[in-house]
């Protein structure tokens, strides 16, 4: 005899009818989280799925959970939203980047030309890439972002502050630059109050300006800034202008500057919550410490704290911190274990070309100093990377640092020439930040 309905579908008559059209026991449908028992107490109406049990049978079903909670049909493009929504959410709750389902949505919405779709999908593997050092693979999902005209500077200068950050990162300050430059022009067109967002370009143009060596520049865009700030001015915004002052002072060698600024964002870092940017304020500080002159010996203490704040990261935090700690060892003399530490670096450093070339330079020095063979290969692969991805200063302070190891060895007339070389190369440091600015903060 024929059932005949007197309502709605719930949606545990819904799972089953779905399921049966499918030829799937409820076995079949099962998966971990998510039993045969379970199932059949939905199907009986004696429980009510869970988000994520919806999930997972609309996918194994091949429908929408929207569909499977409520039996409503909606097309492709809200479909991909309803799935897009749900994606951003699972990245937000459980801090874990759903890579393959992206992925998947990405190239469905662009084969079915869902702007929208594209670009969102874009967005969260291109942050989630450049957070992780995956900055090639970062820079391939934020440009094509950025590519979409709805994505703008104005509408979305978080997008713009992480494509130039793994411009950077990946070695190409220039390219970083001429983002921020125009990034910054389209906002004094568009959006000229909005103040807020003009300090965080204009910081992370500093930023890229210091890596490039261009001081002045990059000091004039601070003091811009800094123009704009007020006592009510966000914590946030002060340290990256403190942050902006001590690479600036750094790249100039000052290193008790540098310190000084350094510390002044630490201690705004320390009255909020931010333990991954108060970590990176240590290593700063304990980068600035190991400089000749700046008469501080407080690198350890800073290398620890960073540590403990960082607990278990990866990626770029954890290769500066492994590398920073490989110097700390040199200067302590314990080469074996500044070398250890200094691989450690390059095992994580294979997308950081600046951070690996900071890696090598620290081993050079290990083996050097331990007298063991290979120092030369070293300071040759350090060189390398950091003539072409790394800072004015570090670049020439590796090359005295080489020229150094060549003179204890008796190859001075090549020392003679490394040393010349050095010396070309830092007189591109200039452009010291006025006390003025410094007391603006």
């Amino acid at each position: 005899m024929t059932e005949h309905r007197t309502g709605p579908e719930s949606v545990g008559e819904r799972l089953r009818r779905l399921r049966t059209e499918r030829g799937l026991s409820q076995r079949d449908l099962s998966s971990p989280g998510v039993s045969y028992a379970y199932i059949s107490r939905i199907e009986a109406g004696a429980r009510r799925p869970s988000v994520k049990a919806l999930r997972m049978l609309a996918e194994k079903l091949g429908v929408t959970a929207d569909y499977l909670e409520t039996g409503s049909q909606i097309g492709d493009a809200e479909a991909r939203e309803l799935r897009l929504a749900d994606l951003e959410l699972q990245l937000r709750l459980d801090g874990e980047v759903p890579t393959e389902e992206l992925t998947l949505l990405l190239e469905e919405a662009l084969t079915h030309a869902d702007e929208t779709a594209a670009a969102r999908a874009s967005i969260a593997l291109g942050s989630a890439a450049d957070a992780s050092g995956k900055h090639a693979e970062a820079i391939e999902h934020l440009e094509r972002a950025v590519g979409f005209d709805f994505v703008t500077a104005v509408t979305r200068p978080d997008v713009y502050l992480a494509l130039a950050h793994s411009y950077s990162a990946a070695g190409t300050p220039s390219r970083a630059v001429e983002l921020l430059e125009r990034s910054l022009e389209e906002l004094k067109a568009v959006a000229p109050e909005d103040a807020a967002t003009r300090i965080r370009l204009s910081t992370y143009l500093s930023y890229a300006l210091t890596d490039l060596g261009e001081l002045t520049r990059a000091r004039a865009v601070v003091s811009e800034a800094l123009f704009e700030t007020s006592e009510g001015t966000d914590p946030y915004t002060r340290v990256r202008l403190y942050w902006s002052l001590g690479r600036i002072s750094g790249e100039q060698a000052n290193a008790r500057a540098a310190l000084d600024s350094f510390r002044h964002a630490i201690a705004l870092l320390e009255a909020t919550d931010d333990t991954l940017h108060l970590a990176r304020a240590h290593m700063a500080c304990a980068e600035m410490a190991m400089i000749p002159g700046a008469e501080d010996e407080t690198t350890e203490s800073h290398l620890a704290n960073a540590e403990k704040l960082l607990g278990r990261a990866s990626g770029e935090d954890l290769v500066m911190l492994r590398r920073l700690q490989a110097m700390a060892a040199v200067h302590a003399r314990e080469f074996q274990r500044a070398e250890d530490f200094g691989q450690q670096a390059l095992e994580f450093a294979v997308e950081l070309p600046n951070q690996a070339g900071q890696a090598w330079w620290a081993i050079a020095e290990a083996r050097a100093g331990a007298g063991k063979p290979g120092a030369d290969d070293a300071f040759c692969k350090a060189i390398d990377l950091l003539h072409e991805h790394g800072t004015i200063r570090d670049y020439a302070n590796l090359l005295r640092a080489y020229g150094r190891y060549l003179r204890e060895i008796d190859r001075e007339h090549e020392a003679m020439e490394i040393f010349e070389r050095a010396a070309n190369v830092a007189t591109h440091l200039h452009g010291e930040p006025s006390a003025a600015e410094r007391e603006h903060l």
